[in-house]
């Protein structure tokens, strides 16, 4: 059933066999807890990402059809602590108003509606940016874009987590030693080969935390591709993807947001080859010295630190990814490559410059 073109421009496909759940059932829960959900229901799946599965669902409004997305649990046995989708819930409901997200419609953590927990959020007609280039668009406008890039992150990590209600979202304090603690958990249990370089950050990092106690709102995977910018003009218009948000250190945040300026790989965004005098890309050292303009920061001592755990982080991740794709339950057909062994010598060779 097609309820005419509202996603033709879109990234969806049909949903994949692995992703299949009851629509109809959905579409009968949808009609009891949204209101004024339309009497039919088309689903999409959205491409790209690899953890939790996103759908576009079309339904007819009073004024054509309506377009709304929904986020859930992928299907088979999933790794401690991953995939908390009422998490992602909780925090962009809590920070409407105070940092660009959608609007959260419904969290239903009863398996037995399409077979995993789920929520609904409305959906936003802006631009999502794959390439961190940005090439086609304007200097200014580049610019503009990375500006509001920054300014947002600044705000998230000023937002005070107790205000907002997430005073219990996370533990204040020690958050690099139980982050390395937890993500070594995480990549021992989806492990699949011996690589020396993780051996050797898993030894290292934790003697090397530095001593910056910071304590804020921390997005987990704030990256370019990860917000949504208006059709029309360069301002920030949702930050998406919170699956990973903790109350943690906003240096994470930072230096997380920074590997795109040391990434060589395009499918999680590069600015390799970029001309940075003439494109308005910002370097590396004048975004973060603009965040720490706007967080009241002189400086960041032990930077190498905090980008060497940003990416040890990515390559346990990315280690999960590829245990996912061989199981054949991820949320995208990417071929099954093993992305962690050139991220562990990489984040490696940072810590070593010290």
């Amino acid at each position: 059933m097609s309820l005419g073109d509202p996603n033709a421009d879109l990234p969806t496909t049909e949903v994949s066999p692995a992703q299949c759940f009851d629509e109809a059932r959905l579409r009968s829960y949808l009609q009891a807890h949204v209101p004024d959900f339309g009497s039919r229901l088309e689903v999409r799946q959205f491409q790209g990402g690899t953890s939790n599965p996103t759908f576009l669902l079309i339904t007819d409004g009073a004024d054509g059809p309506q377009r709304y997305v929904l986020r859930k649990k992928p299907p088979g046995k999933l790794l401690a602590s991953a995939h908390q989708v009422d998490r992602e819930h909780r925090v962009m409901k809590a920070l409407s108003g105070l940092v660009p997200v959608p609007r959260m419609r419904l969290l239903c953590e009863d398996a037995d509606v399409i077979g995993a927990a789920f929520f609904v959020m409305d959906f936003l007609d802006g631009r999502v940016f794959r390439d961190a280039r940005l090439p086609g668009l304007a200097p200014a406008e580049c610019a503009e874009i990375y500006d509001q890039l920054n300014l947002t992150l600044a705000k998230l990590h000023q937002v005070d987590f107790n205000a907002v209600g997430l005073a219990d979202y996370g533990r204040p304090g020690n958050y690099f030693e139980r982050q390395i603690a937890r993500w070594t958990r995480q990549y021992r249990d989806a492990e699949s080969e011996r690589i020396p370089e993780m051996e050797a950050l898993l030894e290292a990092l934790p003697k090397l935390v530095p001593s910056d106690a910071s304590v804020s709102i921390a997005h987990g995977d704030y990256r370019l591709e990860n917000v949504m910018f208006d059709r029309h003009e360069p301002r920030l218009i949702a930050v998406l993807d919170w699956e990973l948000s903790t109350i943690g250190h906003p240096l994470a945040d930072l230096a997380y947001n920074s590997f795109l300026w040391r990434s060589t790989r395009s499918s999680w965004g590069t600015l390799q080859g970029t001309d940075f005098t003439t494109s308005g890309i910002p370097t590396e050292q004048a975004y973060v010295a603009a965040y720490c303009r706007r967080t009241g920061r002189a400086g960041v001592d032990n930077w190498n630190f905090y980008l060497a755990f940003s990416i040890f982080r990515l390559a346990a991740i990315g280690q999960g990814v590829y245990r996912r794709i061989l199981a054949g339950i991820a949320a995208s057909d990417r071929p099954a490559e093993n992305g962690a062994p050139e991220l562990a010598r990489q984040a490696l060779d940072i810590l070593q410059r010290g």
